[in-house]
């Protein structure tokens, strides 16, 4: 109950006091923070954040009293030259006519004490201005500052622009590199001066891909910096065609058994670069434990955050780091500043308190009356305020390597030639509602968001600053090389750029003849899951592993790749084949029987040789003409039959040679009528064999009155007439063409005559094979006629091997590919032709020649009397 009326009364009171304060129209500032800062008043004010102390130490909480506010230690030199940094920009500007003429800008900076509730208490103390009371409820004027350069950190940077970006005051950090910051949705008054990580990332992946390193190590630290940048790399090693090869997250509590494990994950991948993206504390027990297991053939590949960590530039870690690459923020160079530097003086006024704590930091001395005592013995000297910088040698003075003090440079330049491009704005040309300008004397934060949005200006050192649409600014980094010094420690050389914004469009440039490499050959290593596949080849994925771990096969026949690390081989077109090499596309070998070849050479011999044993029988026979042999059955079918042989041997000559479209129409058309002339020739003579046998019997002695020569040569006519006309309706409807043909041989062009229409050429052959049947089948049944009329013997032989050759030939025909199914077809008209000029000639060549007593009439009667 007690507590009950504890709480009504505190509300009452609380009620009773808010009451007044209406009335009063006043608004009282409920308390201070006591942080420590430096102040200068102005027209306008810039507001800082700064890192000047490394911890925030928190006093015990009693929960009785209200608690001690918390205080800082450890003062960071390097952090409080960026601070003064910015004031001398301050002062350089309004100095400067040309910008921001009439206006005279003023600061107020404040120590984060790299503590997230620091800073946070910071920001609040400058938006809300510096006066202990406010009446002015209308919100007319300026804001207590225009725009604040900070945070340096990425996480207290997040938490304060989430909070300040929904009232649109700009934010210009020059050292919060997170790539979440570029979410204008989330941060839309939020600038940085620093390239966000990802552009880090894509500046590191400029380097491996440059050298040629796809499969890397990549170790992040525990934080938002070393997650979101490990997750960055990941992305962009997919687009670059690249692998991590291991992925390791450094522990923030340097737990050595996680080390050990990262060593030995490291020790057992055959990736030679490491890529490391951590800041120094979380990196030095993994350095420690290298050195530990002398892992000396590693590149390491540094991220901004340790690139120029003097930490790592003993001579300890000589052996293990020498040849490190890294990128580091852009060095700068700032006219006037370490004079600047040398000149400052602490002041008296508690807002400056900052100058007071460095002063007694640099001279390690006291302000306080009387010195202090320090651990019970040693008194520090008292502060006189008149001591002499130019005698010093610390961080604060050291400007030969600006490069977070050159980024709060730009941040102040940043935000006065927004303000300058503001003033410079004509009524009625205005960017706002209505054309309208913004008002300097009642300025909006979100105006100058605006402008900065759209500032573009080049440095005293030649860099130009601008902000694309996340506000993130141009990247610009040096690339680092570790290398040896005289004394055996690591210096830290500059040998390359890396910028996004370059007009000659190359993005990096590197000094190579200045790198150093921690290797006895003094040469890039190679750092490669599988080598390059060669034109030819194809890459085949090694299964379970990454993509840049493969295999490299051989390309199929009539396949290729003329590129390095093919995925896939190109098939060539139609009348193209793959080199031995399978890099390039050729034309395919035309492949036809030829003259030239010694097959076409060979069935060339044997045409001619046959046309010549045929113009040797027409001889022998025309010398022998009125002898009985030659006149016995019709010497003019003899004649005729050798003239139709001879046309069989010569048509060989239209299968040899390129096919065109001439020799494709007359090489079957003149087979065919050439052998149905030979065949019919044949058939006639059968038949007059028989009609000869019969006309010597009584019943038939009028046989020979009806097949005289008139009808024989009428009868030869006919049936040759009706293989011209089966010839003339085949060329006529689908005629024979040349053909290149990749079916039999696909490395070949068979050049070949497709003969059109099958059933033509069918009812070709088939007329010859009928009539070929006929004469066999007459023959036969006259093979036993007396002697003197035997040549029916001879006939069945001829026929019989004629009909043997072409039953043979279909088959061959059709299995042989290409050229070799014309040589058969030539082989089965050469083989038929020989055939019957050997089986019905030789015998009458022979009597002729060699036994011409045997030539007369009486003894081929004779013969036939004896064997009655």
């Amino acid at each position: 109950m007690w507590i009950t009326l504890y709480i009504c009364i505190c509300l009452f009171l609380n009620c009773i006091s808010s009451a007044l304060i209406a009335d009063s129209a006043t608004c009282q500032l409920q308390g201070r923070f006591k942080l420590n800062g430096v102040y200068q008043d102005g027209d306008l004010i810039l507001g800082g954040l700064f890192e000047v102390h490394f911890f925030t130490v928190f006093p015990d909480l009693s929960f009785t009293t209200e608690p001690e506010p918390p205080y800082c230690e450890k003062f960071d030199m390097e952090s409080f030259q960026q601070a003064q940094t910015m004031i001398f920009a301050i002062e350089e500007i309004n100095k400067n006519p040309n910008l921001l003429p009439n206006i005279t800008l003023g600061y107020h900076l404040y120590d984060n004490c790299v503590m997230l509730g620091m800073a946070f208490r910071a920001a609040i103390a400058l938006v809300s201005g510096t006066g202990e009371s406010f009446s002015n409820l209308d919100c007319t004027g300026p804001p207590p500052v225009i725009g604040i350069v900070g945070d340096p950190g990425s996480t207290p940077s997040i938490a304060i622009s989430s909070v300040l970006g929904l009232f649109r005051v700009p934010m210009v950090s020059h050292y919060a590199t997170c790539s979440c910051l570029s979410d204008r949705k989330k941060y839309p008054s939020f600038f940085r001066t620093i390239p966000s990580d990802a552009f880090q990332v894509r500046a590191m992946m400029q380097i491996l891909r440059h050298f040629g390193w796809t499969w890397v190590g990549l170790l992040y630290s525990d934080d938002d910096y070393g997650i979101y940048a490990a997750q960055s790399l990941h992305q962009e090693m997919q687009l670059f065609g690249g692998c991590v090869a291991f992925s390791e997250m450094l522990p923030h509590d340097n737990n050595r058994r996680d080390i050990l494990r990262i060593v030995e994950v490291i020790q057992a991948s055959t990736a030679k670069v490491v890529v490391v993206f951590s800041t120094s504390s979380y990196l030095m027990p993994l350095m420690d434990e290298v050195l530990m297991q002398n892992m000396t053939d590693l590149q390491w590949i540094a991220s901004e955050a340790w690139a120029t960590s003097p930490v790592f530039h003993t001579q300890r870690f000589l052996p293990f780091l020498r040849g490190t690459l890294g990128i580091a923020i852009r060095r700068g160079e700032i006219q006037g500043l370490q004079d600047f530097l040398f000149r400052l003086r602490p002041s008296n006024d508690p807002r400056n308190n900052m100058l007071r704590i460095f002063w007694e930091n640099m001279f390690d001395c006291s302000f306080e009356t009387g010195g202090r005592e320090i651990d019970g013995e040693q008194f520090k000297k008292v502060c006189s305020g008149e001591e002499d910088l130019y005698s010093t040698n610390t961080v604060y003075t050291d400007v030969s390597g600006l490069r977070p003090a050159y980024n709060v440079y730009k941040a102040v330049y940043a935000l006065a030639h927004a303000l300058h491009d503001l003033m410079q704005c004509e009524e009625g040309r205005g960017p706002f509602n209505e054309n309208t300008c913004a008002d300097i004397t009642n300025l909006q934060p979100w105006q100058l968001v605006h402008y900065l949005q759209k500032v573009n200006f080049t440095t005293g050192f030649g860099d130009r600053m601008s902000f694309d649409k996340n506000g993130d600014a141009l990247a610009i980094y040096d690339v680092m090389n570790w290398q040896p010094s005289s004394d055996g420690s690591i210096k830290v050389y500059t040998v390359g750029v890396v910028d996004e914004g370059a007009a000659t469009g190359k993005v990096l440039t590197l000094n190579e003849d200045a790198l150093y490499w921690n290797s006895e050959t003094r040469k890039p290593p190679r750092s490669v899951c599988s080598e390059s596949c060669p034109p030819g080849t194809r890459r085949a994925r090694r299964k379970g592993l990454p993509v840049c771990c493969f295999d490299c096969l051989p390309c199929a026949d009539g396949e290729i790749s003329n590129t390095t690390d093919a995925n896939e081989c190109t098939v060539c077109p139609d009348e193209f084949w793959s080199n031995p090499d399978k890099d390039q596309c050729i034309p395919k070998e035309v492949e036809y029987l030829s003259y030239e070849e010694p097959l076409g050479i060979s069935l060339t011999t044997a045409s001619l040789l046959g046309t010549c044993f045929c113009a040797l029988v027409m001889i022998i026979f025309a010398h022998h003409r009125n002898t009985p042999i030659v006149r016995a059955n019709n010497s003019e079918l003899s004649f005729l039959l050798l003239l139709s042989l001879k046309l069989c041997f010569l048509c060989v000559l239209l299968f040899i040679g390129r096919p065109q479209l001439w020799t494709c129409q007359l090489r079957h058309a003149v087979f065919g009528i050439s052998f149905v002339l030979c065949v019919s020739s044949i058939l006639v003579k059968t038949m007059v064999v028989i009609a000869v046998f019969k006309s010597s019997r009584p019943e038939g002695k009028n046989a020979m009155k009806w097949f005289g020569a008139a009808q024989q040569r009428g009868t030869v006519l006919v049936l040759t007439a009706l293989q011209v006309a089966i010839c003339v309706v085949w060329l006529s409807t689908a005629s024979p063409t040349p053909h290149k043909n990749s079916q039999y041989i696909t490395s070949k062009i068979v050049y070949e005559c497709a003969i059109g229409s099958v059933v033509g050429f069918a009812v070709l052959l088939g007329y010859i094979g009928f009539l070929a049947a006929v004469s066999f089948l007459l023959a036969f049944l006259a093979r036993n006629l007396p002697d003197s009329f035997n040549e029916a013997k001879f006939i069945t032989f001829s026929m019989l091997i004629f009909c043997a050759v072409w039953i043979t030939f279909v088959p061959a025909y059709v299995s042989s590919p290409g050229k070799y199914a014309v040589a058969v077809e030539i082989f089965a008209i050469l083989a038929s032709s020989f055939g019957l000029l050997v089986a019905i000639f030789a015998p009458k060549c022979y009597i002729i020649l060699l036994h011409p007593e045997r030539n007369t009439k009486k003894a081929l009667m004779g013969r036939g009397t004896e064997k009655k």
